[in-house]
């Protein structure tokens, strides 16, 4: 019997080799008569090594090769950071900062000689938008919150546990152009119903924009503002796009498109082609919803938001937008086209003083809020827009990182190892609601608490006393110079309202 147990182990070993043996001949043959890739032509079987290890790098090299402030688009420290607020493990360290206050465009917070006592110290309050000009104002209470991303990019279980923790936490949460799903409001958090450029959630039959839906809509009371998406920082005059395999019938009903097939939003709203065809936009879908009415946009120069104070000048503060969200370049939660990822748009390190000086320009700063938009996961990066003129500051990227997100770089693959960006339900599974709407929140007060501690370091009461000259930042010659130097606040246009 030994013997027999014997040939056969032999017989099997020598079966595997030879399919082993085959499998290699065939890569060979096939390496070596294809066309298409020199490197396997020339080097038939192990060129494949290649590509794999080319594959892999992205995943390994924040892991084993780069360190802890080199890696893009968010470096090891960065999402350390996040992940530290999140699991409410506090923002300490030991033994010194890994922070180069010399390289260019390094932050650094001019301290007070004597900074506010904790006895002192000021809640940062709330700050009313649409105050009046829309029926219902919306109270915001968060300095930070959640910036839009749709219902069919993330997964149910993802947006559901952003929803509880926003909750939790106070701060607002922004639907993206996907529509406002279930999950949005299952969670109990104050919505703010984006309106993308293909109108979903808010279309009629033909596409266009429905005031019936706007008004269904609006009818939630965690709905609480409409922003309409003229670009974002990622991909501006790109539209969205879902891949078929990810239109299920849920997202097909939310978004009222086809089911399993592509969903694609045109690049532009196909009825606004002006500064005044938008702000008759913003004032229709005011007046029909009774919800204060913003935009969000992708800044390139200080063109577009001139000629929109201007048309707000000769139109009246009714037809104002009642917030402005800046997306900064850097910015992007989702798939992208390379090129305009790259290079379309401005950092909203140069978007967002040049949208508010020409707000303040022709005054219109108190009537219109701003929102900063773009890889401002850090209390310190927010404290930063803040000190530049942003009243708010989202990220969505941060609130990710929140959830357990890993930077895998599979956002649009449908196979996101941690469950957020994949309706995979098995990859699903590792995303447990009841825990990560725990760091959602802890993510959020954190951040807001940071941001006040920074304020009060630097003599402030509370956050909202920020103005540009509590910031440095650091030059190509390794001196600082103040942010109020580099973006000296302009002054009122004496034209800006005269009759």
């Amino acid at each position: 019997m030994s013997e027999l147990i014997g040939v056969l182990q032999v017989s099997l070993g020598v079966l595997v080799s030879l399919a082993v043996v085959g499998v290699v001949l065939y890569w060979y043959i096939q390496d070596i008569t294809q066309k298409k890739h020199a490197i396997l032509r020339n080097y038939p079987v192990v060129g494949h090594l290649r590509y794999f290890f080319e594959q892999l790098g992205e995943y390994f090299r924040q892991y084993f090769f780069l360190g802890d402030r080199d890696e893009m688009p968010f470096n090891r420290a960065t999402r350390s950071w996040v992940y530290r607020l999140a699991k409410n493990e506090g923002g300490v360290i030991g033994f010194g900062s890994t922070y180069d206050l010399r390289v260019p465009g390094s932050l650094i917070f001019v301290n007070a000689g004597f900074p506010v006592l904790d006895e002192e110290q000021n809640p940062t309050p709330p700050l009313v938008i649409g105050e009046g000009y829309a029926a219902q104002p919306f109270v915001a209470r968060s300095l930070v919150n959640i910036s839009g991303m749709s219902y069919g990019a993330l997964s149910r279980p993802a947006v559901l546990a952003l929803s509880k923790g926003a909750a939790k936490a106070g701060c607002w949460m922004g639907t993206g152009e996907g529509g406002l799903a279930p999950a949005h409001l299952e969670g109990g958090a104050d919505i703010i119903m984006q309106i993308g450029t293909a109108k979903y959630g808010v279309r009629d039959e033909k596409g266009e924009l429905s005031d019936e839906r706007l008004r269904e809509i609006a009818a939630h009371e965690q709905v609480r503002a409409f922003e309409i998406k003229l670009s974002q920082g990622a991909k501006p005059g790109k539209g969205g796009v879902l891949p078929a395999a990810k239109v299920t019938p849920e997202i097909a009903r939310i978004r009222g498109i086809p089911v399993a097939v592509d969903s694609i939003s045109p690049n532009r709203h196909r009825d606004i082609a002006n500064v005044h065809q938008l702000l008759d936009m913003i004032v229709r879908v005011r007046k029909v919803t009774g919800k204060p009415t913003g935009i969000k946009t992708a800044i390139g120069g200080r063109h577009f938001i001139h000629e929109l104070c201007e048309a707000i000048v000769l139109r009246g503060l009714d037809a104002a937008p009642d917030f402005i969200v800046v997306d900064g370049g850097e910015g992007g939660s989702g798939a992208a086209p390379q090129a305009l990822a790259d290079h379309m748009a401005l950092s909203i390190d140069e978007a967002l003083p040049r949208v508010v000086d020409t707000l303040i320009e022709f005054g219109l700063k108190e009537r219109i809020k701003v929102v900063a938009s773009g890889k401002l996961v850090t209390s310190a990066r927010a404290a930063w827009a803040l000190a530049c003129g942003a009243d708010f500051v989202n990220t969505a990227r941060g609130f990710m990182f929140s959830l357990g997100c890993i930077q895998a770089m599979r956002c649009h693959q449908n196979t996101c190892p941690t469950g957020i960006t994949t309706h995979n339900v098995k990859l699903q599974r590792g995303l447990v609601v009841e825990d990560k709407c725990e760091r959602v929140a802890h993510y959020a007060r954190n951040m807001n608490k940071e941001i006040d501690m920074i304020a009060h370091a630097c003599g402030l009461a509370q956050a909202r006393e920020f103005r540009r000259e509590h910031v440095r930042i650091a030059l190509a010659d390794g001196r600082t110079e103040a942010l109020s130097q580099l973006y000296p606040y302009p002054g009122r246009r004496d034209d800006a309202w005269s009759d």
